[in-house]
């Protein structure tokens, strides 16, 4: 039977490049968003399942979960992916922004691994994390990094409240990439979204009693 990949945040940038090349692995893929339009077109593409989620509302994601238990009979990859960021400083976005970065980027993807705890002790499967450098060291003012600083305490919360499951965790911690993420260019090469996604390939297709517990990532020219 295929092993199955389900993604958060598929329909653009690292989630849509992930899945891609997890349907050329060889895996199911299963592919949440809120964006339909975008995540039809890479379903057909991928030939994967589309499932619209909020992943800040319980019910969307063990929804999410169970319509690919009933599709593909098994969860192997979950990949808690969605996230977004905003402008730096304490006087700057609104509050409300804050609010749901923290529900999107925080309790999103604790919400993620609630779903899918069960399904992936069955599998024996992954669960990957995405971070970034910004959950590694503060950015001046960044609420962003905030959130993402929880994200890496989760990832590593997760590995040992899976101990002894055989579930492996993942935190995936990119450096600056060139995605939809960002309101403007780059200055600097940045990453491409392949080059993460080949970060989490990398990581689930290593023999079971491998576990690659952080891949930080970085463009050669970032300071």
């Amino acid at each position: 039977m295929d092993k199955v990949f389900l993604i958060t945040g598929a329909s653009t940038g690292i989630g849509a490049a992930t899945a891609r090349q997890a349907a050329e692995a060889g895996y199911r893929v299963v592919l949440a968003a809120r964006s339909e339009d975008k995540l039809q077109a890479l379903a057909q593409e991928t030939g994967g399942l589309a499932v619209r989620c909020d992943v800040t509302e319980w019910d969307d994601q063990q929804a999410l979960v169970q319509r690919a238990l009933d599709a593909y009979g098994r969860l192997d990859v979950a990949f808690a992916n969605a996230g977004f960021g905003g402008a730096r400083g304490f006087k700057s976005g609104t509050p409300e922004e804050w609010k749901e970065m923290v529900l999107t980027n925080v309790y999103g993807a604790a919400l993620t691994i609630r779903a899918a705890y069960d399904a992936l002790v069955d599998a024996k499967g992954h669960l990957v994390l995405t971070s970034s450098v910004a959950g590694r060291r503060p950015l001046p003012g960044s609420f962003y990094s905030v959130t993402k600083h929880a994200v890496t305490a989760m990832g590593e919360a997760a590995r040992q409240d899976f101990k002894d499951t055989g579930v492996r965790v993942t935190l995936i911690e990119p450096g600056m990439v060139d995605t939809p993420f960002f309101d403007s260019r780059p200055s600097i090469r940045a990453l491409d979204a392949d080059d993460i996604a080949r970060a989490v390939m990398y990581a689930v297709s290593q023999p079971a009693h491998v576990d690659v517990n952080e891949l930080l990532v970085r463009p050669t020219a970032q300071m």
